[in-house]
């Protein structure tokens, strides 16, 4: 028998395979530098349209989605990033973010010939940035690095990176959704590899689909978390959040999950459930409470680790617990069904906002799955009061300047939606770039291997 490391992450990297490597991105197919996509309000792109068989290996993403209360002084068709980043007070420019559009923009994914994604995301949950709520953290799939000074802000800057492996046998499309009323721009990179022979039969495909219940229906939300009152029995599922719930055969390999707290308490207690195949209670993995599922105790902790963690901690801003548990050393398998089910308080009396991506692989496309529509995914944000108080009796030299602004908002607005609509069939023509480029790849990788 011949010799060699034993298989895992680091011995299989000593390992030479017949593959390809390619990849698909935003950059700029003119040889400028612009390197981002705009996706217009309502438009579906096509970051990736590959030929199989073959992986995606690795995704990086950054995208921008900025709002403009008011004019800038610089030109926008001489602007060369998709934000100036000059302070809002030197008057230069008046640029923020729109604090909800990570949840706007649907990330889907499709594996062969299917027509309904295995895929189905809002892009920033997808990565672990929930809530829309920047937040940086490290884990052996996936991970997002928030821009300090934007960390714990509602649409702050952040990059995102999946080392997911994701397999496809003749046909991989990964698309973008503009959900939002404002364009945005979308920097990416798809990483993959394409190979000569069919994948393996014992091969699955990936999975991930968005959840939310808002709020969860809770027996006694105004019931103080572990006082006596709510230690009562609960001897079933019935109530309880689902992160997932498919037909087939395949492994679960975990979650993310973002809880936002209304009590001021502990959202915890609640036990994991996860039944698999025939089950009935209690299921197959019975757990003992949430921040143990996930890996900490005594509540849940800032720290992030390889498979378990927080994003964003409840002390970092108040009311909301990010988390993630990865089963990759652990993987929950199941030949027909699964259903991976969590107490939300005790005996799930707590009404909270729950939201999570799961993420599984599975031999065959997982039916029919979907996500609520746009208004119903916009995170809840705490309150914002405001006053406004009506217009004095204004000067001459007041009234001229307010309508020297307006004058000024309405020949900004004008360029720069001008601006937009000229980049439209640019993006147009490196979309079908990618496609081709991604063909000829495979072509000439295939006449060499003859």
């Amino acid at each position: 028998m011949a010799a060699g490391p034993r298989e895992g992450l680091l011995a299989d990297i000593t390992r030479t395979r017949r593959a390809r490597t390619g990849r698909a991105s935003s950059w700029d197919q003119t040889g400028a530098n612009r390197d981002n996509w705009i996706v217009m309000p309502g438009q579906e792109r096509v970051l990736a349209d590959l030929e199989g068989p073959g992986c995606i290996t690795h995704i990086w993403m950054t995208q921008s989605c900025r709002r403009q209360p008011g004019p800038g002084q610089i030109a926008p068709e001489v602007v060369g990033v998709p934000m100036l980043e000059i302070h809002n007070a030197l008057g230069v420019n008046w640029e923020v973010h729109d604090p909800d559009y990570y949840r706007k923009i649907v990330l889907r994914m499709y594996w062969d010939d299917s027509a309904t994604p295995s895929v189905i995301a809002p892009l920033g949950d997808f990565f672990g940035l929930l809530n829309s709520l920047s937040g940086s953290y490290e884990s052996l799939p996936l991970s997002v690095s928030a821009k300090e000074p934007e960390e714990y802000t509602f649409g702050g800057s952040a990059s995102f990176n999946s080392w997911f492996q994701m397999p496809f046998g003749s046909r991989a499309r990964i698309t973008v959704e503009n959900q939002n009323d404002v364009p945005y721009l979308q920097y990416f990179y798809i990483d993959y590899e394409v190979y000569p022979e069919p994948l393996a039969e014992d091969v699955a495909y990936f999975h991930a689909h968005y959840r939310q219940q808002r709020p969860c229906q809770g027996w006694g939300p105004d019931l103080q978390t572990n006082s006596a009152e709510v230690a009562i029995p609960h001897l079933s599922a019935e109530g309880n959040y689902v992160a997932l719930e498919t037909e087939g055969t395949g492994h679960y390999v975990g979650c993310t999950l973002a809880v936002r707290h209304f009590q001021d308490t502990w959202w915890g207690e609640g036990d994991d459930m996860i039944f698999i195949d025939d089950d009935t209670w209690p299921p197959s993995l019975h757990g003992t409470g949430m921040e143990d599922y996930l890996g900490h105790a005594w509540g849940m902790q800032r720290n992030g680790y390889l498979m378990n963690g927080s994003i964003v901690h409840e002390s970092d801003a108040p009311g909301f617990q990010h988390s993630y548990r990865f089963h990759l050393m652990d993987p929950v398998r199941f030949s027909r069904r699964i259903a991976v089910t969590f107490e939300h308080g005790h005996a799930n009396h707590l009404s909270d906002d729950w939201s999570s991506v799961a993420y599984w692989y599975q031999t065959t496309p997982a039916p029919g799955l979907t996500i609520p529509p746009v208004e119903e995914r916009l995170p809840l944000r705490p309150e914002e009061q405001r006053l406004f108080a009506d217009l004095p009796q204004l000067t001459e030299d007041q009234r001229r300047a307010r309508e020297a602004a307006a004058e000024r908002m309405s020949a900004f607005e004008a360029e720069r939606d001008r601006v937009r609509a000229a980049r439209v069939p640019e993006i147009d023509t490196a979309e079908q770039g990618n496609v081709q480029q991604a063909a000829e790849l495979r072509r000439r990788w295939l006449e060499g291997q003859r």
